[in-house]
């Protein structure tokens, strides 16, 4: 009886986090199923997890294929909603991008993002900054400075990071969590503080300099299926906790 008394009470909240997981499916936004929202292009694979940040200007954005763009995303073109920005695509997006939760893209001029990039959390990516030109004007009501910000492919943009207008950064980078970059940053490189600085590199001559601290990790043999690693995790329990099915004499 109380364990029938106890489903009954913890009803609401099964409720509740059902609801709210059909709500999370049904609201994310894909190339099959993309609301209101008209991109330049959605490529196949691609998911907006819902609930969206503010997004506009989706006619000049272009989302690559196999992206996953966190919940609180903010992706904008242009300075503001129904503006005609030209022909051309403002904000392009490679394929297989990831966008942690609460990120900021806002490309009020071209930004590019290169394929296989992943951002954490809270990244903020701004083609616009304030001007402060004239000292007897408040700052926000002076016309903004904008610059192109381009990503190579393959980089890695740590947690709050802050990229801005103008950054050109390689393919490859590591930028490290809560960094401000600003300017040319080399391929290879790993880039840390504000302003980011170059902290570790690697070229072919020199391999990374100053050398990593840590061996580089194993990697998966070629033709190992997710069947055959799922089985070695179960070696690897059992080799813990013993086989499954000896008794308590080991017989």
């Amino acid at each position: 009886m109380n364990a029938l008394s106890s489903w009954f009470r913890g009803l609401p909240q099964r409720a509740v986090h059902a609801g709210w997981a059909w709500v999370r499916r049904t609201g994310s936004v894909t190339a099959a199923h993309p609301g209101r929202f008209r991109f330049g292009a959605l490529g196949t694979g691609t998911r907006l997890a819902f609930p969206l940040g503010t997004v506009f200007g989706e006619p000049w954005i272009h989302l690559g294929a196999h992206c996953v763009v966190g919940e609180q995303v903010t992706l904008t073109a242009g300075l503001m909603p129904d503006l005609d920005l030209g022909p051309d695509p403002i904000l392009r997006i490679g394929d297989g991008v990831v966008l942690g939760r609460g990120s900021h893209v806002i490309a009020d001029t071209t930004v590019t993002i290169g394929s296989d990039c992943y951002f954490g959390p809270y990244v903020y990516l701004t083609s616009t900054n304030h001007s402060y030109d004239d000292p007897h004007q408040p700052i926000g009501k002076q016309w903004p400075r904008m610059e192109p910000v381009e990503i190579g492919p393959g980089c890695w943009v740590g947690t709050g990071a802050v990229i801005l207008p103008g950054a050109r950064i390689g393919r490859n980078v590591v930028v490290a969590a809560g960094s401000v970059v600003r300017g040319t940053v080399p391929d290879h490189a790993v880039v840390a503080g504000a302003p980011a600085r170059v902290v570790r590199r690697w070229t072919p001559a020199e391999g990374w300099q100053p050398p990593l601290r840590t061996p580089a990790p194993v990697p998966i043999p070629a033709g190992i299926t997710p069947e055959q690693l799922l089985r070695l995790a179960e070696l690897d329990e059992e080799t813990v906790s013993g086989p499954a099915d000896l008794g308590p004499d080991g017989g």
